[in-house]
C-alpha cells in the first residue's frame, strides 16, 4: 500500500478533501490568488494610512471601495467563460457607443472630457474598455484558426484602434496606450509572427516625429521633456519627479520607518496617496519593502499566467493571459513614472493607490480569471 492509498483510507480524509473541493468549486474562487490579493490590499491600506497623514477617513473610504470591489469580483467569478464569449461582441459595441457619447454629452474636468454623468453619478467609459478590449479581440481570434492570418490580424487591429482613437480624442493618451496594449497582448498570445511585430515597431518609430508634431498636446510633450530632464524646471514641471526620486533615495535599504517619511508628511511629495504612493512606501520601508511588494506582484502575475495557461478554451487562454499581462503593465508603468524612467501618465499602483472605479475594474478582471480557473476545474472532474 502506498502513501496515497493510505491517505485515502484514513477516516474522514475523503470527506475533508471533498468538502474543501466543494467549497472552492461552489464559490468559483481560486484561493491562492484570493489570498495574495487580500494581502496586497492590506499592505495598500497600511501605506495609504501613512500617505494620507494618518487619516482614518481615507482608509475607511478605501476599505469600502475594496469591499465593494471584492464582492463584484466574486460575482463576476460566477460567470462561465462561454457566457463571456457570447457577450463579448455586444459589450464591445456598447463600449464604443459610450465612448462616442463622451464626445457629445460627456462631462469635462481639468481640460479633458472623459466622463459620463447619470444623475449624480459619474464614470469613465475608458475604464470599461480596459476589460472589453481584450474580451472582444479574444472573441474574434478564438473563432478563427491560430496563429491568425494577415487578414484576421488586420481586423483585430481595427477592433483595437477604434476605442483607442476615441480615448485619444478625450484626450487621455496614457489610458489609450494601456487599453491598446491589452488588445495587442491578445494578438501576441495568439501567435502572430515576430516579423509582423518588428514591422509594427518599425512603423511606430517612423511615426514618432509626425505624432510629436501633430498628435501630442503641449502638456503631453512637456511630460516627455520633463522625464528626459526634470532639472530643467525644478519648481515647475519637474517638481513631482524630483521629489519622488528624493523620497525613494532617502529611504535607503531599511527605510525610515512607518509614518516617519518626511517627503510625504511635509507635503513635498505630490499625489502621495494616489499616483506616487510607491515613493511613500520606498521612503518608509526602504528597498526591502519595495522588493517584498514586487514579490507579491510577481506571485500574483505568476498565478494568473498559470490559470491562463491551464484553460482548455482558446478564448479563456487569450483573455486570461491578456488580463494578467495588462496588470503587470500597470505596475511597471506606475513604478517607471514614479522613478523617472517613464513620463507621468496618471496610472495608479494596483491595489495600493487610493481609487474607486479603477479598483473595481481591476478586480473584475481577477474575477474573470477566477471564473476561467473554475471552469478548468470542472473540465477535469
Amino acid at each position: 500500500m502506498n502513501n496515497s492509498d493510505f491517505v485515502r483510507q484514513l477516516p474522514g480524509s475523503n470527506r475533508s478533501i471533498s468538502s474543501q473541493r466543494t467549497i472552492s468549486q461552489r464559490l468559483r474562487i481560486d484561493i491562492p490568488l484570493l489570498l495574495l490579493l487580500l494581502i496586497l490590499s492590506g499592505v495598500g491600506l497600511g501605506v495609504l494610512y501613512s500617505a494620507s497623514d494618518g487619516s482614518m477617513d481615507t482608509v475607511i473610504r478605501q476599505g469600502r471601495y475594496l469591499s465593494v470591489a471584492f464582492v463584484v469580483m466574486l460575482l463576476v467569478a460566477q460567470l462561465h467563460t462561454e457566457q463571456l464569449q457570447r457577450w463579448a461582441p455586444f459589450a464591445y459595441i456598447g463600449c464604443v457607443m459610450l465612448l462616442l457619447a463622451v464626445d457629445f454629452v460627456g462631462v469635462g474636468a481639468k481640460g479633458a472630457q472623459r466622463w459620463l454623468g447619470i444623475g449624480g453619478f459619474r464614470f469613465q467609459p475608458s475604464e470599461i474598455a480596459k476589460l472589453v478590449m481584450p474580451m472582444a479581440v479574444a472573441w474574434y481570434l478564438s473563432t478563427h484558426p491560430l496563429p491568425p492570418s494577415f487578414r484576421h490580424t488586420f481586423i483585430s487591429l481595427v477592433l483595437i484602434l477604434i476605442p483607442t482613437g476615441l480615448i485619444v480624442i478625450q484626450p487621455d493618451l496614457g489610458t489609450s496606450i494601456l487599453i491598446a496594449t491589452s488588445g495587442i497582448f491578445v494578438l501576441f498570445l495568439a501567435g502572430i509572427s515576430w516579423g509582423f511585430i518588428f514591422s509594427c515597431l518599425g512603423l511606430l518609430a517612423m511615426m514618432a516625429y509626425p505624432m510629436w508634431e501633430f498628435v501630442l498636446h503641449d502638456y503631453q510633450r512637456q511630460r516627455i521633456l520633463t522625464m528626459l530632464n526634470p532639472e530643467s524646471d525644478k519648481l515647475g514641471a519637474g517638481w513631482n519627479i524630483i521629489q519622488s526620486k528624493t523620497a525613494i533615495g532617502s529611504g535607503g535599504f531599511e527605510g525610515k520607518g512607518w509614518l516617519l517619511g518626511t517627503q510625504s508628511h511635509l507635503d513635498f511629495l505630490p499625489e502621495s496617496h494616489t499616483d506616487f504612493i510607491i515613493a511613500v512606501l520606498a521612503e518608509e520601508f526602504g528597498l526591502r519593502g519595495v522588493l517584498l511588494l514586487l514579490l507579491l506582484y510577481g506571485l500574483i502575475v505568476s498565478r494568473g499566467l498559470w490559470i491562463a495557461s491551464q484553460a482548455k478554451q482558446c478564448f479563456g487562454r487569450l483573455l486570461g493571459g491578456s488580463i494578467i499581462l495588462t496588470f503587470f503593465v500597470y505596475v511597471f508603468v506606475n513604478m517607471g513614472m514614479v522613478s523617472g524612467l517613464l513620463p507621468v501618465v496618471g496610472v495608479p499602483l494596483p491595489l495600493v493607490s487610493q481609487g474607486g472605479t479603477s479598483l473595481v475594474t481591476l478586480l473584475v478582471g481577477f474575477g474573470i480569471l477566477m471564473g476561467i480557473c473554475a471552469d478548468e476545474r470542472l473540465v477535469h472532474q
